[in-house]
């Protein structure tokens, strides 16, 4: 009896861990948890592309916020969290860079990154 109920504690641990490995590929290999990036056959997808087609601008449509603006780099970030960094590239505004980031990375950290490059 104990030794059917080590067994099953385990195969228990090993289909966990398995299940934990899987999980972290499917983070390393780009297939995130959240819906923020579905197939294009989905139906969340084509609702998404119905509803930036009725949106009336003028200027540019933000692609993940479908905010119009004058220029990409005035899109807003798509979540509220975020900050919006603007990475300069000499010529001005109108072409600069935007990344957004959160947490303890804040514009001075992302701009030291991108120096780099």
């Amino acid at each position: 009896m104990i030794h059917r109920l080590a067994v099953l504690c385990i195969f228990c641990i090993c289909v966990l861990s398995a299940h934990a490995q899987f999980h972290f590929f499917d983070q390393m290999f780009g297939h995130p948890m959240n819906n923020q990036h579905k197939p294009s056959g989905s139906p969340d997808a084509r609702q998404w592309m119905a509803h930036a087609d009725s949106v009336s601008c003028s200027q540019y449509l933000c692609p993940d916020t479908l905010v119009c603006v004058s220029n990409p780099a005035d899109c807003p970030c798509p979540d509220s969290e975020d900050i919006k960094c603007l990475i300069p590239d000499g010529k001005g505004k109108q072409q600069a860079a935007v990344v957004c980031t959160r947490g303890a990375i804040d514009c001075k950290h992302v701009e030291r990154l991108t120096s780099k490059l």
